[in-house]
Formats: structure tokens, C-alpha cells, sequence
């Protein structure tokens, strides 16, 4: 069956060919008016944001919906972002965000500032981010606190994140332009998340047109991505509001096979198309202000600044999605959406210790279960989304899979 699908039917070979046109424009379309990216793998962006009736709209289908999406070049905006996050992860009383931040360090050698560090907190919960684009070289974002801001300035070479609560600046200069930092570039927006959603498409995948909504007082259509096959995948389902007029992605829906509230929500609250002053994007470090410069003075080192194509926090530059932690390299295997990636990461005994003491291995394993198999013993780890199995002679397998397929996996591995 075509990955494509929708109430439309259309000559097939015409329909095969517009559909691979489609899927390839979407894959290598970057949005032009990124604003931050975030390095982890199973984030987003968020807010429910309220539909106020169904317009009406000309009909359109799931393929001339990509197409629209993959042909939108909004390069200009300023708007509202709302950001909720419900992975399913234990409260730990603030560890989590501890273990985040140390997981995901930047360049800024521990400042406040640092981006790659404070953006961390998108990892879990509510959040508000103001955000506002000119083009490739002049983006803000804002995390409004309840009694305090962060913000991150990227105008011209200069990058520049500010802490009010702690008084502190960091300056890097951005990212030289280039193709590998569009590879690296990891998803922010709803029309990243978008993106990247358009390129997982395969035929093991369904996507249709759902009628109509409206978001941030835009009327959009809504596309909906999901698995032809549920069993062994814990996605249940994508909703993408996409701009009628524009063809941007206004609001990203991520929910899960399990069902209840969205794992993943993002979307404009408030949105404009008019050019945003060119007094938003200037920064002065306040008076009395602690300033750290990015390592070897460049933000892009560890963290790159929001905004042109190429851009958006990335992973430490001895760090690839081939190797990462992996003593090995890492394998995906499986197909779609029971993809499950597989590394060893040459460490034997299973869960690591503090010191020798055990204690963080117990601790550890006390938040996973324990499961059994040909391939011995190990410890599961569980999200509402992604799922992990670490086993006792070190080898991982991860993906938006059900414990079962894990395990399965690690046995048909051995």
C-alpha cells in the first residue's frame, strides 16, 4: 500500500511519481526561521493551543499537504511558543534536569548562560519561549520564567545567550554555513518536527488528511502521520495544523499508543508574518554582568545558535550518530516505526557505579525492570515514548518500541 493515503484516488503512476517528489522535497527542506534546537533525542516543543471552530477550507490531499509544507519559506516572524513535555519520566526532585544539563554540556564551561546547559530544561514540563526571525542571520528566543528570562540572540557572527536570574552572558559566534551543519541540525519548531516526521515516512506509515482547525488564529489543515501496524511501536499517532495560506507548520502533535495526554506538543499560542524590528535582535551584556566566551570563542562548538538553515544546538564535535557512546558504532534494525538502535558500549557488568560503591547502579536499576532473555539479563528502561534495554554485558537497544520488542531484539541478536 502507498505510504501516502487520503479519501482522493488518482491515476497510480502519476500519484507514484508526485509522491516520491514530495517525500524527497521534504527531506531536504530546512526551515529557514529555526529558532533553537535541542539535543535529545526524544524532546519537543509544545502547547495545547486552542482551536476556536473548524474553517472552512478547499479540499486538499495528504500528498499536495506535504507539497505545500515542503514549498513554505516563511523567513520572517515573530510569535508565541508554548512548550509541554510529558515523557512519563520519574520525578527525582530535580536530578533529572541535573542529569540532562550534564548530559548535554556546551561550550560555555559551566556558565548559566550556556545554551546547550539551559535549554535542557525543555526536557520536561510547561514551558513559554517568545521566538522572532528576520532571515538567516538575525533570530531570538526567549524562556519566560516566572521571575526570570533567558534568552538567546543570534545577529550576524555574534551569538549571545543572557540569564537575568543569574546575571550571566555567553558569546560564541555563529557556525560557519555548510552542509554538514544541516545534517546535524536537530529538530525545534513545529515545521522541524514536521520535517523530520515527513522524512520517516515509509510504507509501513499512513498519512491523511483530518478536516480543518484553527491555531493562533490561523486557519490551517490538519495532517495526520501514523502507523499502518500499531503492534510494537509506542507512537500512536502525529497531528501536524499546518497554515492554509503559508504552508508552515503551526502546531506538532506527538501522542502515544498508550493513549491519555500528548507526549509532545508544540505550537504558536500567537504568530505574525510582519518583519520583527531590527532593534530585536541587538544585545548589550548588562552592566556588572559575568561574560564567558564559547570554547575557542565559537557558540557552534557545542551548541549552535537558532536561526539560519544550518544551525541549532548540536552535539559535541567528537560526537556522530555512527558512534556516539558506542564502542562499536551504532545499528539500527528493524524497519519504520519498530526501528530499534543497537551499540555496545564495550562496558561489561551492566549498570555503571559511583565510585565503586554500587550505589548508582542500584539506584539506577531501582527506576527500570528487570527482563531476562537468550541474550541473559538486563535492565528495561521506560518512557511513554522511547524506550531503552540496557544489558549486563553492555550492549543497548533503544527505539519508540514496547518492552517486548526489545527484548526480542536482543535475542534474535545473539
Amino acid at each position: 500500500m502507498a505510504p501516502y493515503e487520503s479519501d482522493d484516488t488518482r491515476d497510480g503512476t502519476a500519484e507514484a511519481d508526485g509522491r516520491h517528489s514530495a517525500r524527497r522535497k521534504a527531506a531536504r527542506y530546512v526551515v529557514p526561521v529555526a529558532v533553537v534546537g535541542v539535543a535529545a533525542a526524544t524532546i519537543g516543543l509544545v502547547p495545547a493551543l486552542a482551536d476556536s471552530g473548524d474553517p472552512d477550507l478547499p479540499k486538499i490531499n495528504a500528498q499536495q499537504l506535504i507539497e505545500k509544507i515542503a514549498k513554505s519559506d516563511a523567513q520572517r516572524l515573530s510569535g508565541t511558543v508554548k512548550i509541554s513535555t510529558d515523557l512519563g519520566l520519574p520525578s527525582l526532585g530535580g536530578l533529572e534536569s541535573s542529569l540532562a544539563s550534564g548530559a548535554v554540556k556546551g561550550g560555555g564551561d559551566g556558565s548559566a548562560a550556556d545554551p546547550a546547559a539551559k535549554l535542557t530544561e525543555l526536557l520536561s514540563g510547561t514551558h513559554t519561549l517568545r521566538i522572532a526571525g528576520d532571515g538567516p542571520d538575525r533570530q531570538k528566543l526567549s524562556l519566560v520564567e516566572s521571575a526570570a528570562e533567558y534568552s538567546l540572540v543570534h545577529n550576524g557572527k555574534d551569538v549571545w545567550g543572557y540569564d537575568s536570574k543569574s546575571n550571566e552572558v555567553y558569546h560564541g559566534t555563529a557556525a560557519e554555513h555548510g552542509d554538514k551543519g544541516k545534517e546535524q541540525r536537530v529538530p525545534a519548531t513545529p515545521k522541524d518536527f514536521a520535517d523530520e516526521a515527513l522524512k520517516s515516512v515509509d510504507d509501513t506509515t499512513s498519512v491523511t488528511v483530518d478536516g480543518t482547525a484553527q491555531v493562533a488564529g490561523r486557519d490551517a489543515y490538519k495532517l495526520v502521520i501514523k502507523p499502518k501496524h500499531a503492534s510494537g511501536t509506542t507512537v500512536g499517532a502525529i497531528s501536524i495544523a499546518v497554515d492554509s495560506r503559508t504552508g508552515l507548520p503551526l502546531k506538532f502533535t506527538l501522542t502515544p499508543a498508550s493513549g491519555g495526554a500528548a507526549v509532545l506538543d508544540a505550537g504558536f499560542t500567537q504568530i505574525s508574518f510582519a518583519a520583527p524590528a531590527a532593534s530585536t535582535f541587538d544585545f548589550t551584556p548588562p552592566k556588572g554582568a559575568k561574560i564567558t566566551e564559547g570554547k575557542d570563542g565559537k557558540a557552534g562548538e557545542h551548541a549552535r545558535t537558532p536561526g539560519a538553515p544550518h544551525q541549532g544546538l548540536t552535539p559535541p564535535k567528537d560526537f556522530s550518530p555512527d558512534k556516539g557512546l558506542a564502542k562499536d558504532g551504532m545499528k539500527v534494525i528493524g524497519k519504520g516505526w519498530n526501528s530499534i538502535a543497537t551499540f555496545d558500549t564495550g562496558a561489561k557488568g551492566g549498570l555503571p557505579t559511583d565510585s565503586g560503591s554500587g550505589n548508582l547502579s542500584g539506584f539506577l536499576g531501582s527506576l527500570g525492570d528487570h527482563v531476562t532473555g537468550t541474550f541473559g539479563k538486563g535492565t528495561v528502561f521506560s518512557t511513554r515514548l522511547v524506550n531503552a534495554l540496557i544489558t549486563d554485558d553492555g550492549k543497548v537497544y533503544a527505539g519508540a518500541v514496547t518492552k517486548d520488542a526489545l527484548v526480542k531484539a536482543a535475542d534474535s541478536a545473539r
